[in-house]
């Protein structure tokens, strides 16, 4: 029986990438000079530190087009505020979201049921599997997922004849 997977992974290798030459980007500028900007990633997501809120906004937006030039999908990002730090600094944590959550799942499986196509969709973790007799109606499903906004960057892995 032919299926697929629906998944939500992020290449954290790209991410570390892109804050290697984040972090490079904002040595090298005028406007980050002496204000002790920095970047790192942990095992959820990224912190970034500075001397002040608008040079930490400014931080997030290099981040992001290195992310974005990288093939990162920004939608895996989940910034939180920006917070008053230690000596007057700001600090701002950004949750890099791995895996389908739950409640896009439910909305992943509820789209398919709606088809009205010959498939069914099961949540399996932080996946969901979809399968079904005919290619053409898995086909239809996968159009039918990518033309729907979903709130996290999706793939498609595992067809399966």
């Amino acid at each position: 029986m032919p299926s697929f997977d629906v998944v939500s992974r992020v290449d954290l290798q790209e991410v570390d990438n892109a804050v290697n030459q984040a972090l490079k980007e904002i040595g090298q500028r005028f406007d980050f000079k002496g204000s002790g900007t920095d970047i790192k990633r942990d095992k959820e997501g990224l912190d970034i530190r500075s001397a002040d809120d608008f040079k930490v906004k400014a931080a997030v937006e290099v981040l992001q087009g290195k992310l974005a030039r990288r093939g990162v999908p920004l939608k895996a990002l989940v910034p939180g505020p920006v917070e008053p730090g230690p000596g007057g600094t700001a600090k701002q944590r950004i949750t890099v979201q791995q895996g389908v959550q739950i409640e896009c799942a439910r909305e992943i499986v509820k789209l398919v049921k709606q088809s009205r196509l010959k498939v069914q969709a099961s949540i399996q973790g932080d996946e969901v599997r979809v399968s079904g007799k005919n290619r053409d109606d898995l086909q239809t499903v996968i159009a039918r997922i990518k033309a729907a906004d979903f709130r996290a960057p999706l793939q498609f892995v595992n067809f399966r004849d």
